[in-house]
């Protein structure tokens, strides 16, 4: 049987990765400043580290001994090789997001750590919205632009799916600004997170699509000093490999104390 259709054109991706500019890559800095945030917060010291990422030059200075592993759809990962494995803003460019979280739980010792920071659903929301619109009333249609990010709810999921203990997910929204609709496109392309959808157009775009944008981009989400609204979602996943170190769950009824008496109120029984 022949492998469904990838919805990433992983070759699209690498070239406008390859065209990004490293100065402009505000996003994946804002991701290292919320791992290195968590990490502070954990009593643990990491020994073995490895980092997913397509851009390790934002990430090798402040991890200098890490292992730094591209985002391929296979992983250059060992199998119980790291105590701490970081997948760092590319999940969301993944054809099988779980896939890349189970190859990072098995690259991990029992008790190890992964965190990954992804762009989650509520990412360029506005452009989505302007695009579409402005297509639908010039063309009659409507093509795929704008990766389809995942919601907070459905990473949380995948973590329990990759087979993670004490998994919890939750999420930051970065509002960026921009002169206009052209300046925030300038400014994806060079951080390289351009169209790389399998199924877009390959055939120049209509200008009046884009004029059409630009005026709904800028009548609905203009700030109080003229420019305009970007969104970025940053959805943070953390995950522990099993151990039989780790708290477990207490069995429902082995209580040896009520809640009533802990909280200091009056237990009032509910009616059959």
């Amino acid at each position: 049987m022949s492998e469904p259709p990838k919805l990433i054109d992983r070759a699209a991706l690498r070239l406008h990765r390859a065209r990004a500019n490293t100065q402009d890559l505000f996003l994946h800095k804002a991701a290292l400043d919320e791992v290195q945030d968590r990490l502070a917060m954990v009593k643990k010291t990491f020994t073995d580290i490895a980092i997913v990422t397509p851009f390790p030059q934002i990430w090798e200075q402040a991890f200098p001994k890490a292992v730094i592993v591209a985002d391929d759809d296979t992983l250059a990962l060992n199998e119980g090789a790291f105590d701490l494995v970081i997948h760092a803003m590319c999940l969301h460019w993944a054809n099988d997001p779980v896939g890349q979280l189970i190859q990072c739980r098995r690259a991990l010792r029992p008790d190890g750590l992964c965190l990954a920071v992804s762009l989650g659903g509520q990412t360029l929301n506005e452009l989505r919205a302007a695009l579409s619109q402005a297509e639908i009333d010039q063309t009659g249609g409507l093509s795929p632009r704008i990766l389809p990010m995942p919601e907070i709810r459905d990473l949380g999921a995948l973590l329990q799916r990759a087979g993670f203990a004490l998994p919890v997910a939750d999420n930051a929204v970065l509002n960026a600004e921009y002169r206009d609709i052209f300046h925030l496109m300038q400014d994806l392309r060079a951080m390289g997170e351009t169209n790389a959808l399998t199924d877009r157009l390959r055939h120049p775009t209509r200008r009046s699509v884009f004029a059409q944008a630009a005026a709904l981009y800028q009548s609905h989400y203009a700030t109080s000093s003229g420019k305009t609204r970007a969104s970025f979602e940053l959805i943070s996943l953390t995950g522990w490999a099993p151990s039989e170190s780790q708290p477990k769950p207490l069995r429902p009824g082995s209580a040896q104390a009520r809640l009533a008496d802990a909280l200091g109120t009056h237990e009032t029984k509910l009616p059959d």
